[in-house]
């Protein structure tokens, strides 16, 4: 079985780091997402990877490369503009051939992993699998109308009267049939081929549509909130090591990871934190649940619950927390002002100010 993962897409929510770099390249524990993806492929047996890269093509090339260092013999697939995920699949044909294969949402982050999917979709074959878990709005999910014996009746995008609460979750297993399926449709109202369409068509002509449930965690990854959410799951499975530099006045309480190459100078850390090589902490006390990035710097601070991109500096912040601070971005006290705030802010920046 082959996969096919997508790393193209805007990322509109996660504006304006998407400005810059591709939402699946955005770091959970200090990796990137996409990574993640690519370990539960490896895992799961599977060799032989496209993946659908868009505007940020060159940058998410540099960073996996060949894929040898996951495993896997990966194959970049061009998408000129993002038409959805019926679209990468017809583009994806020459690669994928005749063969099953998984399609893989590259920033999603699925806790469980693809084995089990995988094996069950070897031992009882279907047209399409679909993976699906329960959400409390499912009016913002492609989502799905399941049978009692786990046959797909009917599936539908952001419906406004959704069916069940039952949403896809951006992991499928498909049959060769898909490439008829992602032929036959047309664009939807916003212009995209819709993946959910090619199922519904599929439905439709008689085949065989499974899904399968689960309860363990997932998250996309499109949103701060999101993102900062599954760094909790990540770290809190994460192991503590200390490869860099800590000095007699630091505190290390719990799973703790200093990187190589980093230094903590008379801090508190209370884990689970990761610090990624040649950041630098002192005096500050920061965690749980917080990823500093490589060559960060946080100084005189207290940081929870956030993740500090690639060399972010945060000086002088008597408290941050559920915050995400982006690449090379400076937080630091504002000159006392009488009743005024000055402000330099990028485009769709979001600043919450006390009164």
């Amino acid at each position: 079985m082959k996969a096919l993962v997508l790393a193209g897409g805007t990322g509109s929510r996660l504006k304006p780091f998407t400005h810059t770099g591709a939402k699946q390249l955005l770091p959970i524990a200090n990796r990137p997402v996409l990574f993640y993806a690519l370990d539960s492929l490896a895992a799961a047996g599977i060799r032989e990877v496209g993946v659908v890269v868009g505007a940020y093509g060159r940058d998410v090339r540099e960073l996996v490369g060949d894929g040898a260092d996951f495993g896997l013999r990966i194959t970049y697939l061009r998408q000129s503009r993002p038409l959805g995920i019926a679209h990468a699949v017809r583009i994806a044909h020459d690669f994928l051939g005749d063969e099953d294969f998984l399609l893989y949402l590259g920033d999603n982050y699925l806790q469980q992993g693809l084995t089990g999917l995988v094996r069950r979709s070897a031992a009882d074959p279907a047209a399409a699998r679909l993976l699906l878990t329960p959400v409390e709005d499912p009016s913002a999910f492609g989502v799905a109308e399941v049978d009692a014996e786990g046959n797909v009746l009917r599936v539908e995008e952001k419906p406004d009267a959704p069916r069940s609460t039952l949403a896809l979750i951006g992991v499928y297993a498909f049959s060769p049939a898909v490439h008829e399926a992602v032929r036959a449709i047309t664009p939807s109202a916003r212009g995209e081929l819709e993946i959910t369409h090619a199922v519904q068509w599929m439905v439709d002509q008689g085949l065989r549509v499974r899904a399968e449930t689960t309860i363990g965690p997932w998250r996309d990854t499109g949103s701060p909130e999101d993102m900062l959410e599954v760094n909790r799951h990540v770290l809190d499975r994460m192991e503590g090591r200390i490869e860099g530099k800590v000095d007699a006045r630091s505190a290390l309480v719990g799973r703790v990871r200093v990187a190589e190459g980093a230094v903590v100078r008379g801090s508190r850390i209370v884990g689970p934190v990761i610090i990624g090589a040649g950041a630098v902490v002192s005096n500050s006390r920061v965690g749980p649940y917080t990823s500093i990035g490589e060559d960060c710097r946080v100084e005189d601070s207290a940081v929870e619950y956030s993740v500090l991109l690639r060399g972010a500096q945060v000086e002088g912040a008597s408290r941050i927390e559920a915050s995400l601070i982006g690449r090379g971005a400076v937080v630091a006290p504002a000159p006392r002002l009488p009743q005024a705030h000055r402000l330099v802010i990028g485009d769709h920046s979001k600043v919450y100010l006390t009164p």
